[in-house]
């Protein structure tokens, strides 16, 4: 079976697929891993969730994306050292030292 055949309509595994992404899961019963999933519910669940009322499963959906973008892009975190994650991985993946090649 090819790996097209095996992802079926799957649209997640797709756009891995495209974009040359592996997927990855965690260790079963690994508490390290574990931790770090729970930590981000808990996050979601505190910030998020509990302080909105939600009126459908699509309003639910509209208000976890805006608070995604909003945690992701807006709020800052010491352990990346005071930067949004969005700025760490752009850090992280365009060095300062290295010139950036214009789109135009």
């Amino acid at each position: 079976m090819t790996m097209e055949k095996s992802i079926g309509h799957h649209t997640f595994m797709k756009s891995c697929l495209a974009n040359s992404i592996e997927q990855r899961f965690t260790r079963v019963r690994t508490p390290r891993t574990n931790g770090k999933a729970e930590r981000v519910i808990k996050i979601i669940m505190d910030m998020c969730h509990k302080k909105t009322m939600f009126c459908s499963s699509a309003h639910r959906k509209t208000e976890l994306i805006g608070f995604i973008n909003y945690y992701n892009g807006a709020c800052l975190h010491k352990g990346v050292g005071g930067l949004t994650p969005e700025e760490k991985l752009i850090e992280y993946f365009i060095p300062k030292n290295c010139k950036q090649r214009s789109t135009f």
